[in-house]
């Protein structure tokens, strides 16, 4: 048995980008065998209510309970800490936080930390609409001296509609060019970097032609699975 962290990922929003962000921890980590990686738990749950119903449209259940269940679980199963592969989903992080004792990852603090870090102060963000109508990336950021920067509603509109596209496995060289003439529009607007504040656009992330730095909210969470996953259990 290890004696080293063991994280707990409350997934399934969406599962695709769940196991993208499983891969990429497995990519990152430096092993020699099959014992040098990272234990993880994963609760890979799909059935989680849509953020989407929830915060765009008013008209579905809130996610809150779900993702405290989920996390409940993961601890009970022997999570030390645990992170939620969703940008949107951090809307009810407090609800989250507050239903466990251990860590929960702030994946938009980290996020922020990585934007300072590079100097990239104007940040465009690629996300779901919920993000701009919660500001919950706005306000970290202002904690960071950040400017979130998004695109203009005829882009975020097709954005969302990419989003779908990448969730339902129907995206298209279309969608590509509408990808890039997206980021375009968003160095129109003078920002310095661009962050994918969307876990499904992870999953395309190798396909974007930016003339500025392109920033991966999930390759910054695997990072920081992988360097809390070194850390040693207190009291062993």
């Amino acid at each position: 048995m290890s004696n080293h962290l063991t994280p707990g990922v409350i997934g399934g929003m969406g599962p695709e980008a769940t196991i993208d962000l499983m891969y990429r921890v497995f990519q990152q980590t430096t092993a020699n065998d099959d014992e040098g990686h990272i234990r993880l738990l994963v609760d890979n749950n799909p059935k989680v209510p849509s953020r989407i119903q929830a915060i765009i449209e008013g008209s579905g259940q809130s996610p809150a309970p779900c993702m405290v269940k989920m996390a409940k679980g993961l601890v009970n199963q022997g999570a030390d800490f645990l992170v939620i592969p969703c940008n949107t989903a951090h809307f009810y992080y407090r609800d989250v936080a507050d239903s466990v004792d251990v860590p929960v990852i702030n994946l938009l603090d980290i996020t922020a930390q990585q934007m300072l870090n590079e100097q990239c102060l104007n940040v465009g963000l690629l996300g779901s609409t919920a993000l701009q109508l919660t500001n919950i990336y706005g306000d970290v950021f202002k904690q960071y001296g950040l400017t979130p920067t998004y695109p203009d509603p005829t882009y975020q509109d097709a954005l969302m509609s990419l989003i779908k596209a990448i969730k339902a496995k129907s995206f298209t060289d279309n969608d590509l060019q509408t990808l890039n003439t997206l980021q375009i529009h968003m160095v129109s607007k003078g920002v310095d970097c661009l962050a994918l504040v969307c876990t499904e656009l992870s999953v395309i992330k190798d396909k974007i032609q930016s003339d500025v730095p392109v920033f991966d909210a999930v390759d910054i969470l695997s990072k920081e699975i992988i360097e809390r996953a070194k850390l040693i259990k207190p009291n062993l």
